[in-house]
């Protein structure tokens, strides 16, 4: 048993395992490859995100779904790719937009050389992913463009907000749905689609993939409330610094106008307030931790993480579909 890719994957099948290795190092190849530049700065920029390292967890998943078909058919490296720099060209753009500083252990681009290179250099990678994309053939566009579309609703209706009379929870989880479930779910679907596996195995691992992906940001949200700093490799309370309210916050909410006990109400106001101050940050995220709301967001993410797993019923039993499960008991485990 050897253990691949994000969460400690653990891989039972020595031929699975050669697989997606060979895959996973092959996509590497390939991100390095597609981020050269005539222009030495902007191979800098445009390697920047690659270079410092990250969990390639759509690749993984599309290596996972091509097993479903021809693993060694010779779109499925690239379509790989084509995901992994979208994903990435997202990062450049969402530290824009959140002023970020830092990004996977260094400094943000947008941090290092400013907005407008951080906004070009996504675009760059974008145009990048467009250009193998144009090699994998029409579907393979119609497919990519659909899902980019739907990430960018996610995004747009994130910074919109939900609008009057819109249950903020039901909101909220339509925007992961574009945001991140739809991203994750075209990883699944390339990794198929690729290989050649048929019509219905296409369909039942993209319907995986999309719920897997709201899963795994669920699972970041209770990680941002719940985890030290060693555990998840962030500092803890971020986005409740930022005032960026991410579930266990709607879900404290919805208890409070429910319910309307004292004790909810005057959490909520507290996290309505200026959080830079540390004191006031701590006293906030301690209040969070041990609320009743952030049970709950766990319990969300859980129901994710088992519609992905039941997703899966109608695939044939082999190891693949052995690993595919293990990733939600993985997010789930994130999340515990």
């Amino acid at each position: 048993m050897t253990v691949v890719g994000p969460f400690g994957l653990s891989v039972r099948d020595q031929a699975l395992e050669a697989d997606v290795q060979a895959g996973l190092a092959a996509v590497e190849e390939g991100l390095l490859e597609a981020t050269k530049s005539e222009v030495p700065f902007i191979t800098e920029a445009a390697q920047h995100l690659v270079r410092a390292g990250g969990k390639r967890f759509r690749p993984l998943l599309a290596m996972l779904a091509a097993q479903f078909g021809d693993p060694y058919a010779p779109g499925v490296v690239p379509s790989a790719v084509v995901v992994e720099l979208t994903h990435l060209a997202t990062l450049y753009h969402d530290d824009v937009m959140d002023e970020a500083a830092v990004r996977r252990g260094v400094d943000s681009a947008n941090a290092r050389w400013g907005n407008s290179v951080a906004v070009l250099t996504g675009d760059f990678l974008f145009a990048r992913a467009s250009q193998i994309l144009a090699d994998l053939g029409p579907e393979a566009v119609r497919v990519q463009a659909l899902a980019f579309e739907r990430l960018v609703t996610g995004q747009i209706l994130e910074t919109a907000g939900p609008s009057d009379g819109r249950d903020p929870v039901e909101h909220y989880l339509d925007v992961l749905g574009g945001k991140t479930g739809s991203l994750v779910a075209v990883s699944c679907r390339f990794g198929a689609m690729m290989s050649g596996a048929g019509e219905r195995v296409v369909d039942v691992l993209t319907q995986y993939g999309e719920r897997l992906g709201v899963a795994f940001q669920l699972a970041d949200d209770v990680l941002d409330i719940a985890s030290d700093s060693h555990e998840s490799g962030k500092t803890p309370g971020t986005d409740l610094r930022e005032g960026i309210a991410t579930l266990p916050v709607l879900r404290l909410r919805e208890r409070a106008a429910r319910l309307g006990l004292p004790e909810d109400i005057a959490l909520c106001e507290l996290l309505d307030s200026d959080l830079s101050d540390d004191a006031r940050h701590a006293e906030a995220l301690a209040a969070l931790r041990a609320h009743p709301a952030l049970e709950q967001a766990r319990r969300d993410t859980v129901r994710y993480a088992e519609e992905a797993r039941a997703a899966l019923a109608p695939l044939p039993e082999c190891d693949s579909k052995a690993a595919l499960t293990e990733l939600c008991d993985a997010v789930v485990h994130r999340a515990g």
